[in-house]
């Protein structure tokens, strides 16, 4: 293309050449021509050659020119593309550096926010470095529990030392309630003072865990036993008594089986049906209080906890029965002392006497309790199961001389047999916190036939009928507490009654019977001396016998006492205080006469008793 150009601007020129030549000729064509001496046509054309020439080497140049500037043009399209090419490329490193830019602000933002966190880690590194430390090296000089191939131990318990005066003497630290003296006894003039560490209690608490459950032990002891060598004279030598030894495995289902000594399941707790959280009153009196039913004994107990709301709770405890029976015919065995060759006690008074009777039982008893916690407070049912069983000799009495073959058959053991009797009851306990806990309010009552045992006052369970059976007494508690806790300070109030019916027939004479009246709290029952006191049997130590039958019909027991804590810390608690209780018993109303017709009367007991404590707990 650019050659094409070339030739048609030479043509050009040679044509604008020939034009002008022409034109010149053209001026003068009427004039005559004139010779004259000049140039000839070739010259001329040797001119226009040179002319040509000229102007071809002028269009060589401008073509020269021309392809000069097309290449300068081509170089500068070039570097134009190169240019814009840079200039994309800038753009898009722009673009990029921007967008980095962006990022790498951020990331600097994100850095100064990670320093920070860094600086703040840091420093709640070295709080809790410094607070390990600390915890670890108290840990290591007061550790709260010890480890022991995978089990941890927890001991426990407190060391106590307290004291009791009493306005009437009772020979003992713990209240029998249910042996409050009569106004007629030489005790009832006297009051008495004791004061020991016997209440110290020690405890140990291992713990263990598996894939899918909970191993725990737990043994709790104080001394409150005694040995037949055990007294106030010089050591105070008694014996360290067994009050707790159980073995439990509780699974992450909410299911748990406890075996062993414990409280029973009557006894109330402040957890769903959880061992270790009983709530006995806040006593000093290791007796407790009338109105609390409870029971340390052996159980096999099955809980099944609902999401911390409901718990089920069933359980076979060791059965016993407490007997006592006026005018009894010798017709009848429910036990006997315990066999010193199985560790059991049979005797070791200055007579002789049996210390310790065991009845012979049929089965266990059955005990099932549900426990609820709606949110407000903490509620318990429970619903106790017993036989009771004897074997009765009808052949003693000549009332039976038809069945056992004539008068001089009697006295033989012909026709024996074993005569059971069942018995139980019901009960329930309630307990409301308020102002956060601080005030608590519990009510708690238990009603049933053979369950005096369970009473704090240990009340007959049965009596006898005068042909040798057994017969079952009815009895109930309640109790009402307040409580109001404190850091520096726990004030407590119990009040509670326990109560046991009277059951009774008269063996009658006309059918080869005794003549008396037989069972418990009959109204011809002999109360002639209830208040008279009499003189002593032996010098010493033992007050005139009463003709007084004084058999218990309720023991009502009103107690105040407060603790205070001067110290509760990592390092354990220190606490002291007294406690005031005024103990009525009352007696079934019996007769001023021997032979049973005289005027009746109905015999009571009062006790006033103040307790201190000052005990050391560990931590």
């Amino acid at each position: 293309m650019k050659r094409i150009m070339t030739v048609v601007l030479g043509i050009g020129l040679a044509g604008m050449a020939i034009a002008a030549q022409a034109q010149e000729t053209a001026k003068s064509p009427h004039k005559r021509v004139v010779a004259k001496k000049g140039p000839t046509i070739s010259d001329q054309l040797s001119e226009m050659k040179q002319a040509i020439d000229a102007q071809q080497a002028q269009i060589k140049q401008l073509a020269d020119l021309v392809q000069t500037r097309e290449q300068k043009i081509s170089q500068l399209e070039q570097r134009l593309d190169q240019s814009q090419a840079a200039a994309m490329q800038a753009q898009s490193k722009a673009d990029t550096a921007v967008a980095q830019n962006a990022d790498e602000q951020q990331a600097v933002l994100a850095l100064k926010g990670d320093v920070t966190d860094l600086k703040t880690t840091a420093t709640n590194n070295a709080m809790t470095l410094q607070e390990t430390q600390k915890s670890f090296k108290e840990a290591m000089e007061s550790p709260l529990a010890l480890h022991f191939k995978g089990v941890t131990l927890t001991p426990g318990g407190y060391l106590e030392g307290d004291s009791v005066y009493r306005k009437r003497g009772l020979g003992g630290e713990s209240t029998p309630f249910n042996s409050i003296s009569m106004p007629g006894s030489g005790a009832n003039a006297v009051s008495e003072f004791y004061g020991s560490g016997r209440g110290s209690r020690i405890s140990l608490l291992a713990e263990g865990k598996v894939s899918d459950a909970k191993l725990s032990g737990y043994y709790e002891a104080d001394f409150l036993g005694a040995a037949v060598t055990s007294n106030n004279n010089q050591t105070n030598s008694y014996v360290l008594r067994q009050r707790q030894v159980w073995g439990q495995i509780a699974f992450n289902t909410g299911l748990s089986f406890t075996a062993g000594q414990m409280w029973s399941l009557v006894t109330e707790t402040k957890k769903g049906l959880d061992n270790r959280t009983e709530a006995p009153p806040m006593t000093i009196d290791s007796g407790y209080t009338s109105g609390f039913a409870f029971a340390r004994q052996f159980g096999a107990r099955v809980v099944k906890n609902f999401n911390n709301k409901v718990w089920l709770g069933a359980s076979l405890e060791n059965p016993q029965t407490l007997f006592t029976g006026t005018n009894a015919a010798a017709n009848f065995v429910l036990g006997s002392p315990g066999q010193s060759s199985t560790n059991y006690n049979n005797g070791g008074s200055a007579t002789g006497a049996a210390l310790a009777n065991y009845s012979f039982n049929a089965t266990p008893d059955f005990i099932l309790k549900a426990a609820f916690e709606p949110g407000f407070g903490h509620y318990e049912i429970f619903a106790i199961g017993s036989r009771f069983r004897d074997r009765v000799y009808p052949c003693v009495q000549s009332e039976n001389q038809s069945l056992c073959g004539g008068i001089g058959a009697l006295g033989l053991a012909t026709g024996a047999y074993n005569a059971s009797k069942n018995g139980g009851g019901l009960g329930g306990n309630a307990r409301v916190s308020f102002n956060h806990k601080h005030i608590d309010f519990g009510l708690h009552a238990m009603y049933g036939n053979g369950v005096g045992r369970y009473f704090a006052s240990s009340l007959p369970d049965a009596t006898v009928n005068p042909n040798g059976t057994l017969a079952l007494l009815r009895a109930y508690n309640g109790l009402a507490t307040l409580e109001f806790h404190y850091p520096k300070i726990d004030v407590y109030f119990n009040g509670g009654i326990d109560y046991v019916g009277r059951r009774y027939s008269f063996d009658d004479p006309a059918v080869g019977g005794s003549g008396k009246w037989v069972g418990y709290g009959a109204p011809e029952f002999n109360d002639s001396n209830c208040y008279k006191e009499t003189v002593p049997g032996s010098g010493g130590y033992a007050f005139g016998g009463l003709t007084c039958s004084g058999q218990t019909k309720s023991t009502i027991d009103g107690t105040f006492g407060f603790w205070i804590k001067t110290y509760n810390g990592p390092h354990g608690r220190i606490q002291f205080g007294p406690q005031y209780s005024y103990i009525v018993r009352n007696t079934w109303s019996g007769s001023l006469s021997s032979a049973g017709t005289g005027p009746s009367v109905s015999p009571h007991g009062i006790e006033n008793m103040l307790y201190t404590s000052f005990r050391y707990y560990l931590p």
